[in-house]
């Protein structure tokens, strides 16, 4: 892969939203600052800090704005700005969503690849949500510690959630008072009202997808109309505006498709069972000349035809294990086609539709693909939670020995066979396992990939995708149908 570097001046208003931990209201928030922009005429650009899929869907499928995963484990600093500048290049404003608390990072002990990192290294300024639900002075002292815990914090903004129309102008003239009197000239731009719109419901992994929700545009429309009336628009637009003139000299890609091979067709599992796929790792694969044909599992009866590859992405297998179960010519041929030599990925979710049987929700066992000699079942906390980098531990097709690429797990799901083909590192260096099964065409485990990591991977299942082109292994519709 090439690389060349380029000089983009760009200044794009944004800013960040952050709180000093999850559960704060960030998603919320965020939804509803950005629908409020958009009444307001403006070309929006979103972006989530992390590896979160469920986030950045709220913003894209409901909002309608491109959304993009801004992570400092996954991207160095020089390759999250381009990243950064690529995205947000059309946009006539830039609006990100912190993750967690926001000095939380990698490991308990750092900072690094948290929120305060992403928007520092972007020069981002950053409007701090500080939920005011049972607390008056302590909400100052809330906000100078977070202020004073980095010399150059880079909170610029105050944003007060669940906090009543009549208490507000006590509590914003008591926040700025007591900043001004420790020499914090920091603005409160508003406040979120405590309203059944401003509510989303979750679950085990998060909140609910948003294409499960019924009527959750009109609720984010209100939710834009309502802060409309409760935060100074105005004044954010002007806290936006102090982004850097200009982001440098950056290192872009310099990947042209190969114009003299025909595309590679690969089936990308996308319904509500498998939806988490990172935006980045689907444009490294188009960049690589491949097609990606969307199919769902759940309900479409075959493959996609004159395919060369399969991706398996992470979602909720579990909660529609019956309907999957049901859908038994797809596991059928799904079966023949990885057994039979088709390049699959599969992450997380995909990873358990490979299985022999997968637990449902209410305790009873489903037949899934069998590929894999394993069953999936329940447990009652996050397995192996967090960042984590794979080190192949023989010759794989994709990836190899002293090679590594990045990933997350995140499930409370587990399986009786997890694979041994990599070793898992944790950041720290504190936690190892062995996992993910690499052998021949098929790379399965719990890890969640990010494929910028290390390019090679993807340009070694796509070079697989195309060597499959015409051989027996890739099963056209009729042959799906006689092997089914």
């Amino acid at each position: 892969m090439e690389w060349t570097v380029v000089e983009r001046k760009m200044k794009i208003p944004g800013f960040m939203i952050a709180a000093g931990a999850s559960g704060s209201g960030k998603t919320t928030i965020t939804c509803a600052l950005i629908a409020a922009l958009q009444q307001r005429g403006l070309r929006v650009a979103a972006c989530k800090c992390g590896p979160d899929y469920i986030d950045p869907m709220f913003h894209r499928e409901i909002l309608g704005v491109p959304s993009e995963n801004l992570d400092l484990f996954f991207c160095e600093k020089d390759e999250l700005k381009d990243l950064y500048v690529r995205h947000t290049s059309r946009a006539e404003i830039a609006v990100t969503e912190g993750v967690m608390g926001y000095y939380d990072g990698m490991t308990l002990e750092s900072d690094a690849a948290s929120s305060y990192d992403v928007a520092k290294t972007l020069g981002i300024p950053v409007i701090l949500v500080v939920s005011c639900k049972g607390m008056a002075l302590s909400a100052a002292a809330s906000v100078l510690g977070m202020l004073e815990f980095r010399a150059e914090s880079g909170i610029q903004g105050i944003l007060l959630n669940r906090v009543s129309g009549m208490l507000y102008p006590r509590m914003k003239s008591l926040i700025e008072s007591e900043l001004k009197k420790r020499g914090f000239s920091i603005p409160v731009v508003g406040y979120v009202p405590e309203k059944d719109i401003f509510r989303l419901e979750s679950r085990h992994l998060g909140l609910k997808l948003p294409q499960e929700k019924d009527g959750i545009r009109r609720q984010m429309e209100q939710m834009g109309e309502c802060l409309s009336q409760t935060i100074d628009i105005e004044k954010i637009l002007e806290i936006a505006g102090r982004v850097p003139e200009t982001i440098g000299n950056m290192q872009s890609e310099n990947v042209e498709n190969d114009k003299s091979v025909p595309p590679v067709r690969i089936a990308v599992a996308h319904d509500e069972a498998f939806c988490f796929y990172y935006k980045e790792n689907m444009e490294i694969l188009r960049r690589l000349g491949c097609e990606l044909v969307p199919f769902s599992p759940l309900r479409d009866a075959h493959l996609p035809e004159r395919i060369q590859g399969l991706l398996l992405g992470g979602g909720y297998p579990e909660l529609y294990a019956k309907e999957l179960a049901e859908n038994e010519s797809m596991r059928r041929q799904i079966f023949t086609a990885v057994t039979g030599g088709l390049p699959c990925i599969a992450e997380c979710g995909g990873f358990l539709y490979l299985q022999q049987e997968i637990e449902g929700t209410e305790g009873k066992k489903f037949p899934m693909c069998g590929v894999i000699e394993g069953s999936a079942y329940r447990t009652e906390r996050l397995q192996r939670f967090g960042y984590l980098t794979l080190h192949a531990k023989e010759k794989g097709t994709y990836l190899n020995p002293g090679e590594e690429i990045r990933a997350h797990e995140f499930h409370y799901w587990d399986s009786t066979d997890n694979g041994a083909d990599c070793l898992a590192v944790k950041p720290d260096g504190r936690r190892k396992w062995e996992c993910v099964h690499m052998k021949g065409n098929l790379f399965a485990g719990f890890s969640h990939l990010y494929f910028g990591s290390h390019p090679m991977f993807a340009k070694r299942f796509a070079a697989r995708c195309r060597e499959t082109a015409g051989k027996e292994t890739v099963l056209n519709h009729k042959e799906f149908v006689r092997n089914s």
